[in-house]
């Protein structure tokens, strides 16, 4: 079954993996912090597997990022891109 928001979560595994980039992490690392394959985050990273909403949270609080501003910066690309596409129509 397709997703019915495959673009808002594209942006959201970016915010996810510019947070995971930013804590300087490797997908490695995050791994192990997780207590899974690397294969699990290169799953969700490619868009392979989706995370569901307490995996989210965890792998936030593992980034020492706040869910909340991960979750806004997915949001925001998505402003900025209708606001892109408004200006280039106008």
């Amino acid at each position: 079954m397709a997703s019915l928001y495959p673009d808002e979560y594209r942006r959201l595994v970016a915010s996810i993996v510019a947070a995971r980039k930013n804590a300087g992490m490797t997908q490695s690392d995050l791994a192990k912090a997780l207590g899974r394959p690397q294969s699990f985050v290169s799953k969700y990273e490619s868009g392979e597997r989706r995370l569901d909403p307490i995996e989210f949270v965890r792998i936030s609080q593992l980034l020492k990022a706040d869910p909340f501003d991960v979750l806004s910066a997915a949001v925001a690309a998505r402003r900025e891109r209708q606001a892109r596409k408004r200006q280039t129509s106008e």
